[in-house]
């Protein structure tokens, strides 16, 4: 490996920043989501099938392409090319998820604002500052900007520090906080009335639905969106581990993690729900269609927290600050794969480049909030339902037919 370029130092290293990489809002904000929209088990059960089955296999494909190349998405895919027209269809590739990146990064940031000026809001109440408390969990142009900006200068300070004393150093800080923290609210909410209502529907999977086509499309965009593929993230930190270790284990131990972690958020979030119902709170209408939608953990959830007197405002101030580590875990992944190509295909300074492309997927972010009633969802949707399948089903190609003589 370039020493130059960097690298993880250790084997926890990679398996905290990749396992940081998939653990994100894809887990802790769009797995419950996806969960109680498409019959709760069911979902479930499918995920892990399609987890194992098919994302697993595109999540080798990205991280052998990068051991391989040791480079970026871009650089890493030509070198398997044995042609010129293999080195273009690499190169609209590799791209592309890097543009997929930048794109869910773009309204990622906005969605973490929100978590930021939530896990804020529970403070002002305790000090007493009502007006700001209402200010920071309403939808307003002002607070979106701050927040988004806000959660962006994070995830910049952390990726301009390279990638041992950036990105490997706070995942190993922020992943087992985020573990901690989730076991902790797992426990009390399973000490409420309600939550065993939720653990069945969790866990009792409604078999005749399992082959529905929207739960199947649902559940496999959330494998994928889960495991960070398709968006060169897994590429590049292919790239960046030692040659000694093996990729197989490495790999399956970073998809347990993914899972493991996944499958805890809903044994919160889904008894969480219940809880709220219990008290008063509606979930479902009378179709049995979830209420919330996307924006689940901003009303239920706060509502459930709300009515547990003072120890809710503790208790939503620990969720909004998992679901920000969780979200910091994922952002700076996807940042560092655009950085990556510009530094090593065009010579920039890795700190130039990461302000200057983390302030440009920022004014990304403020067109999709000024236009947010319809472009949050849509980008959403274009970037992890589609862009990403596609583009990780493209990634298994290049392995399967072009890499069979790479060493890896």
């Amino acid at each position: 490996m370039d020493k130059a370029r960097g690298g993880f130092s250790s084997r926890i290293g990679f398996i905290m920043a990749a396992a940081g990489s998939a653990v994100g809002l894809g887990n802790i904000w769009g797995f419950p989501t996806q969960t109680a929209s498409n019959g709760g088990a069911a979902f479930v059960l499918v995920y892990l099938i399609l987890a194992f089955f098919l994302a697993y296999p595109a999540f080798m494909a990205e991280l052998l392409i990068g051991r391989y190349g040791q480079a970026n998405a871009v650089t890493s895919m030509q070198k398997m090319s044995r042609n010129t027209g293999q080195k273009r269809f690499a190169f609209i590739v590799g791209f592309g998820g890097i543009i997929c990146a930048a794109l869910i990064l773009s309204f990622y940031g906005i969605i973490a604002g929100w978590m930021m000026s939530y896990a804020l809001e529970p403070i002002a109440r305790l000090v007493g500052l009502a007006q700001v408390a209402d200010w920071l969990i309403n939808q307003s142009l002002i607070r979106n900007l701050m927040f988004t900006i806000l959660f962006m200068l994070l995830t910049i300070t952390i990726i301009r520090r390279g990638v041992e004393q950036g990105i490997e150093k706070w995942s190993k800080r922020l992943m087992p906080m985020l573990i901690g923290l989730l076991i902790l609210l797992i426990v009390y909410v399973f000490t409420l009335d309600g939550s065993k209502e939720g653990f069945v529907a969790y866990l009792n999977p409604d078999i005749s639905r399992v082959l529905e086509p929207g739960l199947l499309i649902s559940a496999l965009g959330q494998a994928f969106f889960s495991l960070s593929l398709g968006t060169s993230v897994m590429v590049i930190y292919g790239s960046y581990i030692a040659k000694k270790e093996n990729l197989v284990t490495l790999g399956a131990q970073v998809t347990l993690i993914d899972v493991s972690i996944a499958f805890l958020v809903g044994l919160l979030i889904i008894p969480a729900m219940y809880v709220a119902q219990a008290q008063g709170v509606p979930i479902f209408a009378e179709d049995g269609s979830l209420i919330s939608g996307s924006n689940l953990v901003f009303t239920v959830l706060p509502s459930l927290f709300s009515g547990m007197g003072t120890v809710g405002l503790f208790v939503g101030f620990g969720f909004f600050v998992l679901m920000t580590i969780a979200a910091l875990t994922s952002s700076i992944s996807m940042l560092e794969g655009p950085v990556s190509f510009v530094v090593e295909r065009h010579k920039i300074e890795r700190e130039k480049a990461t302000t200057f492309i983390g302030i440009g997927i920022f004014l990304l972010s403020v067109i999709i909030i000024v236009n947010i009633s319809f472009m949050l969802d849509f980008v959403a949707i274009l970037a992890t339902q589609y862009g990403q399948p596609i583009i990780a089903m493209l990634c298994c190609v290049f392995v399967i037919g072009y890499g069979t003589e790479m060493k890896y």
